[in-house]
């Protein structure tokens, strides 16, 4: 489930807070994904406001380096004895199961190819079907291939089920830089700007986050910057409601308008984090989009180095055409996470593995923050990549 860590001013070791009770049943659609089994990474790390980013390792989740006091630092020169992993908690084999639930149309086709007992051309050929069919990509799938090929030839490997357990290793390696936590507390209030097309499941997912920030004890103000689309801003003002936070809104208002007076109000408020949910735009359609970048120039001038994140949400049953999206509103924007949602059922969840390829040739990865198998509160969680290839191969 989520954890908060928060870093006290002056000391370079984080201390641990324990996760809040997750309220469930709630019908509308969401987004999560898990942090892993062994060493969950935080789902979102609170951090002071004047705390240097520098302090934060690039490529690790912002507590990475911090001692945790049930696992001490120890010396070099004293190795202690290797330590089984702790079983997950009742809740995280919960939500591994509703995974492995989710993943199954994706993954059948791919995990029926090692039930043969031998390791051929014929293999292979199977196994490029069946990740182009869960919507890698040709891109990705030509990198998977000749990345277990490479596997099965260091290792020797000569049994299909030991060729599934090193697809999950080049699965695992290539969706890594994916993980990350996403950060509150650098800025006061911290900006995140939402942005997708319309059905994504945008505004839930919003609403859901806001929950899991208001049980950690941060003050959230919602922006209902989505002026467009019928209902979206009753159906934020029922999520404000809900979690009990205040919200920023106006009938038929300009979105630009809306974000800023709710940068503005989040300032004076004292808020922790401001969540704008903007209008669902199509990738295709310029001029809405141009729309978008000047929501963003607009928060720019509300607070100077905001937005600090501008987060994308995308349907994981679209396959390709999600990642087509990425690149779009990445072009436009500049994004600094995604959230992957409805892959419960699906049948293209290869797509994270074209989106982590792409990510690769980007000057920077945009990590996916959180995935989405179903429905309830609890089904928002972190992503974890050893996690889902497990599941997507289950």
């Amino acid at each position: 489930m989520f954890s908060f860590i928060k870093k006290k001013l002056g000391w370079g070791s984080a201390q641990p807070e324990s996760a809040p009770a997750q309220p469930s049943g709630d019908a509308d659609k969401a987004a999560g994904a898990p942090a892993p089994a062994e060493q969950p990474a935080p789902a979102i790390s609170t951090k002071p406001a004047n705390a240097s980013p520098a302090a934060q390792p690039p490529a690790q989740p912002p507590v990475a380096q911090a001692a945790r006091p049930e696992t001490p630092q120890v010396q070099a020169s004293q190795a202690p004895a290797a330590t089984p992993a702790p079983a997950p908690a009742p809740e995280r084999r919960s939500w591994l199961d509703k995974l492995r639930a989710g993943l199954r149309k994706t993954g059948s086709s791919i995990a029926q190819v090692f039930t043969g007992t031998q390791i051929d051309d014929a293999l292979y050929e199977e196994l490029e079907s069946a990740l182009l069919m869960a919507d890698a990509g040709v891109a990705a799938t030509e990198h998977l291939l000749a990345d277990l090929k490479h596997r099965v030839k260091e290792t020797k490997a000569t049994d299909p089920s030991q060729v599934k357990n090193l697809l999950i290793d080049a699965i695992t390696e290539l969706l890594q830089p994916l993980e990350k936590s996403l950060v509150v507390g650098l800025h006061t209030p911290t900006v995140i700007m939402v942005a997708g097309v319309n059905g994504a499941g945008k505004t839930t997912s919003i609403g859901k986050l806001t929950r899991h920030l208001s049980d950690a004890g941060q003050k959230v103000l919602l922006a209902a910057a989505d002026t467009f689309r019928a209902a979206a801003r009753e159906q934020l003002l029922v999520w404000a409601d809900r979690n009990h936070v205040e919200i920023v809104s106006q009938e038929g208002g300009d979105p630009a308008a809306v974000t800023f007076d709710a940068v503005q109000a989040g300032r004076s408020r004292g808020c922790d984090v401001v969540i704008a949910d903007t209008a669902g735009r199509l990738a295709t359609q310029l001029h809405l989009m141009e729309e978008l970048r000047k929501v963003k120039r607009v928060i720019g001038k509300a607070m100077d180095s905001a937005p600090h994140e501008v987060l994308l949400v995308v349907d994981g049953n679209t396959g390709q055409n999600a990642l087509s999206q990425v690149k779009a509103f990445d072009e436009a924007l500049g994004l600094t996470g995604l959230i992957v949602t409805k892959l419960d059922g699906t049948a293209k969840g290869g797509v994270l593995a074209a989106i982590a390829l792409w990510s690769r040739q980007r000057h920077s990865a945009v990590p996916v923050y959180f995935i989405g198998v179903g429905e309830k509160l609890e089904d928002l969680q972190t992503f974890n990549a050893r996690e889902f290839a497990q599941a997507l191969l289950a």
